[in-house]
């Protein structure tokens, strides 16, 4: 009877230190505790080694320290904008809220840029090689994904074809996104003088308790001039090389001018927590001639920050949409702020679209974005899925007021637990860009009628429903 009771307890309080640990997330509450229930023990476990929390960490502080360091360089150096009414979309001058929360945020809106959206793998490569040969100074990657393949080994010469001609360069990859890199590119690298730092590698991070917690952004910085920000990593399946997903659409962004600023700020800051290197040469934050009008916005957002900006950012622009809201994404689970957004604003009456893809790389979770799609079809929302390969852009465009290009996905890993990087435009060609090219790959979509998804397989509805419950975790 004792042995009983001891065990009783011993559940008891594992249910209480996930509820009192996860307070903020009752739906990451739920996940973990339906696991815990199914495997009482190992599910603590689980829990233990994968859901601490980042920011109660020292070197997470001392981060932070570092960032507002060379933030103020940053600074100095930008043309920043300070009301709304300096944007060149003319409905911000509405929306004082929403630009004041957007001022909030860690990095500024910056109004001397040029950009240039970049649709698929073969293009936004392309423009990347072009930049890295151009590099005289330094030229600064970080990957959630490299591969040791044909694409990647185009970078890798790319690389070492600037180590010889005296360039610096520094790579971060993620230790779970890069799990199959191999040793021997690594080494070619390292030994021709380049700076290579992985990302909490699996094994570090398990036992230090940090294996959930990912570097998801894609950042490519050549002297401080040229950026490179969005959703493809460097892969051949990115060209269309992965035979099961075929055709591979995503987009990119390319930036010159004071948002490049903002980017090397975050990639410093991620390197001085994998090399504890602080970069300090003026060389990294060079002087520049004002090369255009368009209007940038970094938004970084991850477990080390304080408020949650990239969620944040989301949501304030589906309460403000007056005509449209478009989105684009692989993986779609949102917090339930988010979908009452898209939710409201469909029943409203804006014209709110999303589409996703048809192709699944990932079943569990693409099971668990359909769940939400009868609640959003029922409130007026429209919903595609891609039938001409796999669609992996992150894009989100609202009214005339905003778009948005990333490496976060509409999903809880990217709002709370990724380490996500977007960029906000805010100039009318760059947002009627994106809304074309939305437009353009509806016509490679079907759509989604409530009847018809409605008398799908009770088994598909009995698989959403599971996965919707542990949609927190995924």
């Amino acid at each position: 009877m004792i042995w009983v009771v001891l065990a009783l307890l011993i559940f008891i309080f594992q249910i209480a230190t996930i509820l009192i640990a996860e307070f903020r997330h009752p739906s990451k509450a739920m996940a973990w505790l339906l696991i815990l229930f199914v495997f009482p023990v190992i599910g603590f476990v689980m829990y233990y080694f994968l859901a601490r929390s980042f920011q109660r960490r020292r070197i997470v502080r001392q981060r932070r320290i570092i960032s507002e360091e060379t933030r103020l360089e940053a600074l100095r150096r930008s043309r920043l904008l300070h009301r709304p009414e300096d944007l060149g979309s003319g409905e911000f001058r509405e929306q004082e809220r929403m630009f004041a929360l957007l001022q909030q945020f860690s990095l500024p809106i910056t109004g001397c840029n040029t950009t240039q959206v970049l649709n698929n793998g073969e293009t936004t490569y392309a423009s990347i090689l072009e930049a890295i040969a151009a590099a005289r100074h330094h030229v600064h990657v970080e990957y959630y994904t490299v591969r040791d393949d044909r694409v990647g080994r185009r970078f890798q010469r790319a690389l070492l074809d600037k180590l010889r001609e005296g360039a610096e360069v520094r790579l971060i990859y993620d230790g779970i996104g890069s799990y199959e890199l191999s040793a021997a590119y690594v080494r070619e690298l390292e030994e021709a003088g380049a700076q290579v730092q992985c990302f909490l590698a699996p094994r570090i991070a398990f036992f230090d308790k940090r294996i959930n917690y990912r570097n998801h952004r894609k950042i490519v910085v050549v002297d401080g001039i040229v950026g490179f920000v969005g959703g493809i990593n460097v892969g051949d399946e990115y060209v269309g090389g992965n035979k099961r997903l075929g055709f591979w659409r995503d987009t990119h962004l390319r930036i010159e001018g004071d948002a490049v600023y903002s980017l090397q700020e975050v990639f410093m800051r991620d390197w001085w927590f994998t090399a504890r290197e602080r970069l300090t040469d003026s060389r990294y934050l060079p002087e520049h001639g004002c090369v255009g009008e368009d209007q940038v916005q970094l938004v970084s957002s991850g477990p080390d920050a304080g408020p949650d900006a990239i969620v944040q950012s989301v949501f304030a622009a589906l309460a403000v949409a007056k005509r449209r809201i478009y989105i684009t994404t692989p993986y779609f689970v949102p917090d339930k702020g988010v979908l009452m957004g898209l939710k409201t604003a469909a029943a409203s009456g804006v014209d709110v679209r999303l589409i996703l893809p048809y192709v699944a790389d990932t079943r569990l979770v693409m099971l668990a974005s359909l769940s939400y799609v009868e609640e959003l079809l029922l409130a007026g929302a429209r919903v595609y899925r891609y039938h001409k390969g796999f669609i992996h852009s992150k894009v989100m465009i609202v009214d005339g007021l905003l778009g948005s290009v990333g490496s976060a996905n509409m999903d809880l890993r990217s709002f709370y637990s990724n380490f996500e990087l977007n960029a906000l435009l805010f100039d009318t060609r760059t947002i009627e860009e994106l809304a074309q090219t939305f437009m353009d790959d509806l016509d490679d979509c079907h759509e989604i009628r409530l009847a018809e998804f409605a008398a799908r397989p009770r088994l598909q509805k009995a698989g959403e429903i599971a996965a919707r419950m542990l949609s927190p975790l995924l």
